[in-house]
C-alpha cells in the first residue's frame, strides 16, 4: 500500500504542476525587436529612445507572452538589402529596415483579425529614433498614457498590454517562418474563452486528488490498527 500511495501522490504532483502550467498568464503586446547577423534579439530599450543607425533592421511582433523570454519573435525576412533595395541613401538621413507582424488569429483581442504582416524601409533624419521611423511608415500609432506601444497600423482596435489566459498560446515550434503563410488553426473561439471563461477545473481537480490521497492515508493507518 506504501507504494500505492508513493504512486499516486507522484500522480498528483504531476496534475498539479500541469495544472499551473495551464492557468498560465500572459500579456497581449508589441514586442521590439532588433536583427543582428540576421537573428532577432529582443530589445533592450522601448522604440522612443531607441535611435538605430543607417542600415539597421528592427522588428515589431504583436502577441500573447508571459515576459521576454516567452515572447515570439518576428517572422518574415530580416535582410537590410532586401527591404531597403528601392531605398537609396541620402546624406543628412538614415534607412532603417522594419519587419512588422501583426501576429496571429490566436493572439488576436476577440472580433479583430491581423492584418497580412508587411516590411518597409524608412528614411528618417539621422538622429530619428524608432518610434520616429515607424510613424513614417506605419500609421496610425496608439501610445497609453505612460509611452506604451499600443497599435501599429491601427492594429488593435482597442486594447494595451492586458493580461489575459495564455491558454491559446501555440506550441513552441508551431509557428512558420513565412510571414503571410494562412493560419492553420481558427483562434477566435479560443480569444473569446480566454478573455471571459468560466472557472478552471485545475483548483477543483487539484483538491479533489489531494482529498483521495488523505483518505488513501486514513485507510493505511486503519488497516494497520487493526492488523489488517
Amino acid at each position: 500500500m506504501t507504494r500505492r500511495l508513493a504512486v499516486l501522490l507522484t500522480t498528483v504532483l504531476l496534475a498539479l504542476a500541469v495544472t499551473g502550467q495551464a492557468r498560465a498568464t500572459g500579456y497581449r503586446y508589441w514586442s521590439f525587436w532588433d536583427a543582428e547577423a540576421g537573428r532577432w534579439t529582443y530589445a533592450t530599450q522601448g522604440p522612443a529612445t531607441a535611435r538605430p543607425s543607417d542600415g539597421d533592421v528592427q522588428g515589431f511582433r504583436f502577441s500573447v507572452s508571459e515576459d521576454s523570454g516567452d515572447a515570439a519573435k518576428p517572422r518574415g525576412t530580416a535582410s537590410f538589402s532586401v527591404i531597403c533595395a528601392r531605398t537609396p541613401a541620402r546624406e543628412g538621413e538614415k534607412r532603417v529596415a522594419l519587419v512588422i507582424d501583426f501576429g496571429t488569429a490566436a493572439d488576436a483581442p476577440s472580433g479583430e483579425t491581423p492584418p497580412a504582416g508587411r516590411t518597409a524601409c524608412a528614411r528618417v533624419p539621422a538622429d530619428a529614433s524608432t518610434a520616429d521611423a515607424l510613424a513614417a511608415v506605419a500609421k496610425p500609432l496608439r501610445y497609453d498614457t505612460n509611452a506604451l506601444l499600443c497599435a501599429i497600423a491601427g492594429y488593435p482596435h482597442k486594447g494595451c498590454g492586458e493580461q489575459v489566459a495564455d491558454a491559446k498560446k501555440p506550441a513552441a515550434g508551431t509557428e512558420t517562418n513565412e510571414m503571410n503563410e494562412a493560419d492553420g488553426a481558427d483562434g477566435a473561439d479560443g480569444a473569446d474563452g480566454a478573455d471571459g471563461g468560466g472557472p478552471s477545473v485545475g483548483p477543483f481537480a487539484g483538491a479533489g486528488a489531494v482529498a483521495l490521497l488523505g483518505a488513501a492515508a486514513v485507510w493505511q493507518t486503519r488497516r494497520r490498527r487493526h492488523g489488517g
